[in-house]
């Protein structure tokens, strides 16, 4: 299994979905950022502001991260993931 290590801050947990399919969202306001060695499999995507992975229970999360969106694929890119 392969690692990536990142400040990060929970923003958003999304608890699934209701009847209507719309999203059942948790804003989290964590004020400060933690370092995390997060397994690759669960990253889903990234974007300039968040990390969005996968959690428990069937739940995604998106994370503040504290770099910047380049910083991130040189590190994936460091472990062997695929960056197109």
């Amino acid at each position: 299994m392969q690692y990536l290590e990142v400040n990060v801050k929970t923003a958003i947990i999304v608890h699934g979905y209701d009847e209507n399919n719309k999203e059942i969202a948790e804003a989290v306001n964590e004020e400060q950022y933690v370092k995390k060695l997060v397994a690759i499999e669960r990253l889903q995507s990234v974007s300039e502001q968040y990390l969005l992975v996968t959690g428990s229970h069937g739940r995604m999360m998106y994370w503040e991260y504290d770099e910047s969106i380049n910083s991130i694929r040189k590190k994936l890119e460091e472990v062997g993931a695929l960056v197109a």
